[in-house]
C-alpha cells in the first residue's frame, strides 16, 4: 500500500517534470526568437548596405573661398565624379540618375577622378555604347575633364574621348571664364599603375610666361600622393578619389577600409598647410561590395574669391 508520503513524493516529481518541460519550451522559444531577430537584422543589413547605402547617390556641396581666385571665377561651379566602377553596384539605370543629378546643377566644370569600369567586369559593346551616350549627356559651360585610375585601361580612353571629356594624363590646361585671367587645372595619372609624372603635370610652372600665383586645381586619383606634390609645388585645391572614404564609416573613427594609395588620406576632407584636399566617396564599390554610413556621392563645389 502506497503511503501518503510516497504519494506526495510522486506528485512532487510530476510537478518538477512539468516545470522542466515548461522551462525547455521557454528556452526553445527564446532561442527561436533570437535566431529570427538575427535573420531579420541580417536581411535588413544586407538590403540597406547593398540596395540603399550603395545605390542612392547623394550630393555633397561645399563652398571654397580663396583670395587667389580671380574675381571673374566668382561662383564657378565644379562637380567631381569619381570611382564609378561600372559593373560593381552601378549599372546603366544608376548612370542615368547620376547624369540627371549633375545636369540639374548646371556645372561650369565637370571632373572625373578615375576608375570608370570595375576591375574584372567585361563590359559588352552595347553597354559601352550606352555608357558613352549617357556620359556624353553631361553638360558643362566650360569643359569636362578626366584622369585615369589604377583600374582604367585603353577602354577608358575610348569611352571618355567619345563622351567629350578631355583626358589630362600628367598634363594641364588653362581654364578661362569671361576674361583673359585663367586658373590652372592639372591632371595626374595613377601612381599605382606607375604612370604618374608630377613634374610633367606641373610643367606650366617651368614656362617663361607662367604666373607663379595662379589659382591651381589638381586632379589626382590616389590622395596619398599629395605629400610628394606639396613638397615641391603649390596647389590650392586637390580633388582625389580612390579611397571611397573607407566605404564603411564609423563615427569619430572615420573610414574603415584602407587601400594602397589611400592609407594616410581616406576621409572626405583635409586642410593641408596651404591646400585643401577633398576626397570623393565615389559612386561604385570595390572589395566587399557594400557601404555603411558612407553613401555614394558626387562633390559639388562653389568657388568664391571673398
Amino acid at each position: 500500500m502506497i503511503t501518503r508520503t510516497e504519494k506526495n513524493e510522486e506528485k512532487q516529481k510530476e510537478i518538477i517534470k512539468e516545470e522542466n518541460r515548461e522551462l525547455r519550451k521557454k528556452i526553445v522559444l527564446t532561442s527561436l526568437k533570437v535566431i529570427f531577430i538575427i535573420i531579420i537584422i541580417s536581411m535588413l543589413f544586407y538590403l540597406y548596405t547593398t540596395y540603399i547605402s550603395s545605390k542612392i547617390i547623394t550630393v555633397k556641396e561645399e563652398r571654397i573661398i580663396s583670395e587667389k581666385l580671380p574675381s571673374n571665377f566668382d561662383g564657378l561651379k565644379i562637380i567631381q565624379i569619381s570611382d564609378i566602377h561600372y559593373g560593381s553596384t552601378i549599372f546603366m539605370d544608376d548612370i542615368k540618375k547620376l547624369v540627371s543629378l549633375v545636369n540639374r546643377r548646371n556645372p561650369d566644370l565637370v571632373v572625373f577622378t578615375g576608375d570608370l569600369i570595375n576591375k574584372g567586369y567585361k563590359i559588352n559593346s552595347k553597354e559601352q555604347e550606352n555608357l558613352i551616350k549617357q556620359l556624353k549627356k553631361i553638360k558643362s559651360t566650360i569643359g569636362k575633364y578626366a584622369i585615369m585610375g589604377e583600374e582604367d585601361t585603353d577602354q577608358f580612353t575610348t569611352i571618355m574621348n567619345q563622351s567629350e571629356f578631355t583626358i589630362l594624363n600628367n598634363d594641364y590646361d588653362l581654364i578661362y571664364k569671361d576674361s583673359n585671367t585663367p586658373i590652372l587645372l592639372i591632371g595626374l595619372s595613377s601612381s599605382i599603375s606607375n604612370n604618374i609624372n608630377i613634374n610633367q603635370g606641373y610643367e606650366y610652372f617651368t614656362q617663361p610666361t607662367h604666373n607663379s600665383n595662379i589659382y591651381t586645381i589638381t586632379l589626382l586619383h590616389e590622395p596619398d600622393n599629395v605629400d610628394e606634390i606639396t613638397a615641391s609645388y603649390q596647389t590650392d585645391l586637390f580633388l582625389a578619389g580612390h579611397s571611397h572614404n573607407g566605404q564603411v564609416y564609423i563615427p569619430y573613427i572615420g573610414g574603415l577600409f584602407r587601400k594602397e594609395g589611400a592609407e594616410h588620406y581616406i576621409n572626405g576632407f583635409y586642410q593641408l598647410e596651404n591646400s585643401k584636399l577633398y576626397i570623393s566617396s565615389g559612386i561604385g564599390t570595390t572589395g566587399n561590395g557594400f557601404r555603411l554610413f558612407c553613401r555614394p556621392s558626387i562633390n559639388f563645389f562653389r568657388l568664391s574669391s571673398k
